[in-house]
């Protein structure tokens, strides 16, 4: 979820682009490509315009730590 607390500015430095999220979480692009195109898959992004996104790190930091599990039984 997105508040006023967790916002940063756009051009902060701690923006990625696919790739380098990707790599980053040691993902392929495509993955995330994926992930964007279910609701709640994957990791929040910025939309930067109509065919550029962005990641900031503590949000991917903030998806892994969502999806920590002890077991591959844990439901999601």
């Amino acid at each position: 979820m997105v508040t006023e607390a967790n916002a940063l500015p756009l051009a902060a430095p701690s923006m990625l682009t696919t790739k380098e999220a990707a790599s980053y979480l040691k993902l392929s692009k495509s993955s995330l490509d994926k992930m964007r195109m279910r609701p709640g898959a994957g990791p929040l992004y910025v939309k930067m315009g109509p065919r550029r996104v962005a990641y900031r790190r503590a949000d991917l930091d903030a998806w892994v730590a969502e999806n920590l599990r002890r077991s591959t039984g844990m439901g999601a």
